[in-house]
């Protein structure tokens, strides 16, 4: 055993009380080589008697230019991430992949009100490269810190910045896609859901003033013009305080329901799934029936099988998503410079929307 305050024994070390080279030792540990096995037993035995456990991992990493971990940075508290069916699909597949590396998935919490606060705990990590994961601030304080460091960058879409490999898709165009399929079925008098759109805020109308400041490239922005596009720059939308969550969506659905029925809406476009489920409870709350009396639509393609319903929605296909972009660190990894992708999307069909009464 090493006593307090000795130094911690080396390979060096037990090469020498067993009389061998430290490459030799090297080679016991790491199994990689041809080793006699009296040689391996007489290195094993030198390295019980000086209490020594292994090669130091770091040194290890160091010597073959790898940190051994790419950092995922979460938007928000990570309980939140891991409440959202999206989210944890994305880190599912990104995680599959870089298991093929292999190398860890370090999980960090980025304070959504205060951003350049997650810099001063990146500094302190040596990372391989590190994932903007799902939403988060379009002009982001990490990715000066991480570009002088030389850490490659990769996203799902923000930030906005062409320093970091992108996998993003078409938000504009693909939720002008299902909102014209809402438009289609009749619906006139329709309302949107959305995302925060500068960050996490308080729940309530949307005005024109918060989309300016919070700039294009988010994915809740795209998302509220494409819905404009489709509707016009008049129509009702409203935002959650929490981001993406079905509780957001109860609040935001009485709010928009709760009214005299000649102008309650016949439609809810809703940009996020389970934003859509949260309306949904708060319509059927209300004595609404989806979709008789209101139809309601996603986005994502996430499955809520405590959900009597299936939901009409995009569907980003989140884990192969997850996939596309651990391919691309692996890419990177490996010496090559990927370029950044597009996603597809595509709409899927349910159980709750119809033409209006």
């Amino acid at each position: 055993m090493v006593a307090r305050g000795q130094a911690r024994p080396t390979l060096r070390d037990v090469a020498e009380r067993a009389g061998v080279s430290v490459s030799t030792a090297s080679l016991v540990f790491s199994g990689k080589g041809p080793v006699a096995a009296a040689t391996g037993d007489k290195v094993r035995a030198a390295a019980a008697e000086l209490g020594f456990t292994g090669p130091n991992p770091l040194g290890s990493s160091l010597r073959q230019g790898r940190a051994g971990a790419v950092g995922v940075l979460v938007e928000g508290r990570l309980q939140l991430a891991f409440r959202d069916p999206f989210a944890v699909a994305v880190l599912d597949g990104l995680a599959e992949e870089l298991e093929r590396v292999p190398t860890g998935m370090l999980l960090l919490a980025q304070p959504t009100e205060d951003p350049q606060s997650v810099v001063p705990q990146l500094a302190g990590l040596a990372l391989d490269a590190l994932v903007f994961s799902l939403c988060g601030p379009g002009d982001h304080p990490a990715v000066e810190h991480l570009a002088a460091r030389g850490i490659p960058m990769f996203s799902t879409g923000v930030p906005a910045d062409r320093r970091v490999t992108q996998v993003r898709i078409d938000e504009r165009g693909s939720f002008a896609e299902i909102s014209r399929h809402v438009r289609a079925l009749g619906h006139r008098r329709v309302a949107s859901v959305a995302m925060p759109l500068a960050g996490m805020g308080e729940p309530g109308p949307v005005r024109d003033e918060l989309a300016v400041e919070a700039g294009v490239g988010i994915p809740s922005i795209g998302r509220l013009l494409g819905f404009r596009d489709v509707f016009g720059p008049d129509v009702t939308v409203v935002q959650t305080g929490d981001g993406s969550s079905v509780e957001g969506g109860i609040i935001a659905g009485r709010a928009l329901l709760d009214v005299p029925e000649n102008v309650r809406p016949t439609a809810v476009v809703a940009q996020s799934d389970v934003i859509a489920a949260g309306v949904i409870i708060a319509a059927e709350e209300l004595g609404l029936r989806v979709p008789d009396d209101l139809s309601v639509t996603g986005f994502d393609g996430v499955d809520l099988p405590w959900l009597p319903h299936r939901i009409t929605t995009m569907d980003q296909q989140g884990r192969e998503r997850g996939r596309m972009i651990g391919r691309l660190v692996r890419r990177r990894l490996d010496g090559t410079r990927p370029r950044s992708a597009t996603a597809p999307v595509t709409l899927r069909e349910g159980t709750t929307t119809a033409a209006p009464r």
